[in-house]
């Protein structure tokens, strides 16, 4: 069979690919600080930190330092190496061969193989797993994925295969010229099969976890903090700079804020609504705001048991119809957020939006429209429950929209508020009428967004469904107008108003200035501490 090489150490044109293999980039005659430590608040306990259980931004956060996959990304977001030098790809993008480096090794001193990769993903994709993210296994496509996930097929039919402990051969069942730029998302990050054996469901405690990537926890206390430090068997350690790693769990923002000004931690994003403006003329050699793929809206709940108002077309358009987005990203957040008409957000490569009618009223004309769809209706004495995880934002945010409700349409909201772990397991329940929800492009291509809102898709937690928007997604893989198909699928998201777009993410942080190497261009905010380095202050 024909190939081509996509991807090798020294050539990475052929997927876009590019950017340096190494860890931190120091430049020379730059005066390293004697305290090599980062510190970083996150709002969160992560609901896991296992690969393939892992849900949501906290737990990512956690498992990009300790783990490495085949691909990585660099400062600017594009695909390079991590575990993996190289691939090749078949002519139509159904089979890739990944070549190992030879000095991977997990933090016990035992190389880094093929085997564990596959051992990972077949673990994924194993409904006994229970991920969350399996349907990220069945999304790339990868042969056999879907009976797996089924229970119709044993989880070692999945089409990856080692060919021998450097070689790792993956197929297809539809071409996925992009499958490399997946591999770097948590859920294919390669696990230690022995380490998770002999502990099962207590395998990443500190005192048992085995990784591969730049830094080993050292301690995790729920709710409070968790350590790591440096790695020394990771392959790059001769050029990872900072020692040790430590995230603060801290649900309050503004309390959050009180502790980075006090020079507790390093990194605080994202700041506390409506206070950008202030920081950046305070501190204007820490405050940023960059652009961020992510979309914040609320799902609606449409399965068999909820509101039946929630299932006519005409509450919900009306529901988003009365939100004045220009209130919240302009008077609350003021971080540089755009608002929300598609799903999709328009920084996301390879996406043209729909005309989206209603984008281009004025608040008035959208607010007129609103009351008469809820006159149509018929419905009388509206009063939904509204879900939203512990955050000041999420509070204001809720508290504003429930208020435009209100006095425009006269729906009454109650606010219902829970903790992260637990939220989810209420979002995923479907124990709700409209809960907060956000999404962040897993790579940067209009699927990652589009695909959540396929039927049965875990994270689709309102379970929209519609029929001609599945077949439009499905045939988006092997398509050559995808672009014109993501347009016409968000249309239809549109038209059903399948969630309620409120604005699209963009990222207001504070960084002490000592810290050098963020990713300020990587638009998935993936970073990776190895990356990072402190400089001594003049």
């Amino acid at each position: 069979m024909l190939r081509r090489t996509l991807l090798t150490m020294t050539g990475l044109s052929a997927l876009g690919l590019g950017g340096p293999l190494l860890a931190a980039d120091v430049p020379d005659g730059v005066t390293l600080a004697e305290d090599q430590t980062f510190s970083y608040r996150e709002l969160d306990q992560p609901a896991s930190i296992d690969p393939q259980l892992v849900e949501g931004v906290p737990g990512a956060h956690v498992v990009q330092q300790l783990f490495e996959g085949l691909m990585i990304q660099n400062a600017d977001g594009e695909t390079i190496p991590g575990v993996a030098t190289g691939v090749e790809a078949n002519d139509d993008n159904t089979e890739f061969t990944f070549t190992l480096r030879e000095d991977a090794r997990w933090s016990n001193g035992d190389p880094v193989t093929a085997q564990d990769f596959v051992y990972a993903w077949r673990r994924a994709a194993d409904p006994a797993t229970a991920s969350q993210y399996a349907w990220f296994v069945e999304l790339a496509a990868i042969e056999g994925a879907a009976e797996i996930i089924a229970g119709d097929a044993a989880p070692d039919t999945l089409g990856v295969e080692a060919v021998d402990d450097r070689t790792l051969r993956v197929t297809l069942s539809e071409p996925k010229p992009y499958f490399p730029e997946m591999t770097a998302h948590t859920t294919f990050a390669p696990v230690h099969r022995a380490t998770v054996e002999e502990y099962g469901d207590d395998w990443t405690n500190p005192s048992n976890i085995v990784s591969n990537g730049a830094y080993m926890l050292d301690d995790l206390q729920l709710n409070e903090f968790w350590t790591a430090s440096k790695n020394p068997e990771y392959w790059d350690a001769d050029n990872v700079v900072i020692e040790e790693v430590t995230s603060y769990i801290i649900n309050d923002t503004s309390q959050a804020l009180t502790r980075w000004e006090a020079d507790e931690f390093d990194l605080l994003e994202p700041v506390p609504a409506g206070s950008f403006p202030r920081l950046q003329e305070q501190y204007p050699d820490a405050a940023h705001s960059t652009p961020r793929l992510c979309s914040y809206y609320y799902s609606v709940n449409m399965r068999e048991d909820a509101p039946e108002a929630l299932k006519d077309v005409r509450v919900r358009r009306a529901l988003a119809l009365a939100i004045d987005r220009d209130v919240i990203v302009e008077r609350l957040l003021q971080g540089g957020q755009t608002p929300g008409y598609t799903f999709t957000p328009d920084a996301t490569a390879g996406f043209t939006a729909p005309e989206i009618d209603y984008a281009t009223w004025t608040q008035e004309e959208r607010d007129q429209r609103a009351k008469e769809l809820i006159d149509e209706a018929g419905y009388d004495d509206l009063n939904f429950r509204l879900l939203y995880n512990t955050d000041e934002s999420h509070r204001q945010i809720a508290t504003v929209i429930s208020q435009m409700w209100s006095q425009k349409l006269g729906v009454s909201t109650t606010l219902e508020n829970q903790e992260w772990s637990t939220y989810l397991d209420t979002r995923n329940a479907g124990d709700f009428d409209l809960s907060r929800a956000a999404w962040c492009g897993d790579y940067n291509e209009p699927s990652t967004f589009l695909d959540v809102l396929t039927t049965g898709i875990p994270q689709n937690s309102g379970q929209f469904s519609n029929g001609e928007y599945d077949e439009l997604l499905a045939s988006a893989a092997t398509a050559e107008n995808r672009t014109e198909i993501y347009t016409q699928a968000e249309a239809i998201l549109s038209e059903d108003m399948a969630v309620l777009p409120i604005y699209h993410y963009a990222n207001a942080f504070l960084l002490d200035p000592t810290i050098k190497g963020f990713p300020m261009n990587n638009v998935e905010n993936n970073w990776y501490v190895k990356d990072f380095y402190r400089v001594a202050e003049e």
